[in-house]
């Protein structure tokens, strides 16, 4: 058996508290302590529903602008509100059949995919 087990994006050096405010307080993700001798390194470990998200420092920093996280959310539409009022660009997609979709980006500009089923 083959599961997923984290996914990881990177963030400049010190870009933790503007991570811990999208993927904590407006994606809903729970942080996680990261094991001692990781958190050394800096970074913010994520957990979500079956998967977990990390976080790492990297320098130097880029974005990633293909490679991205996809969540799949209850209500869409109300997250894609609640990004927009935060000030996040939201750019919807038609192209995934079965799906309604935006992308966004985090505070550092790495690409993030929201999905929402068209029955709800």
């Amino acid at each position: 058996m083959t599961v997923l087990h984290h996914v990881q994006v990177s963030c400049p050096e010190d870009g933790e508290p503007a991570v811990r405010k999208f993927y904590g307080a407006w994606l809903g993700l729970a942080e996680v302590e990261k094991p001692a001798e990781l958190a050394k390194r800096g970074g913010v470990w994520f957990r979500g529903s079956g998967y977990e998200l990390h976080v790492g420092v990297e320098t130097p920093f880029l974005p990633a602008a293909k490679a991205h996280p996809a969540f799949l959310v209850e209500d869409v539409d109300a997250l894609a509100s609640k990004l927009t009022a935060a000030g996040c660009q939201v750019t919807w997609d038609s192209n995934f059949p079965g799906y309604r979709r935006f992308h966004t980006t985090d505070p550092h500009g790495n690409r993030v995919e929201m999905l929402g089923t068209e029955e709800g």
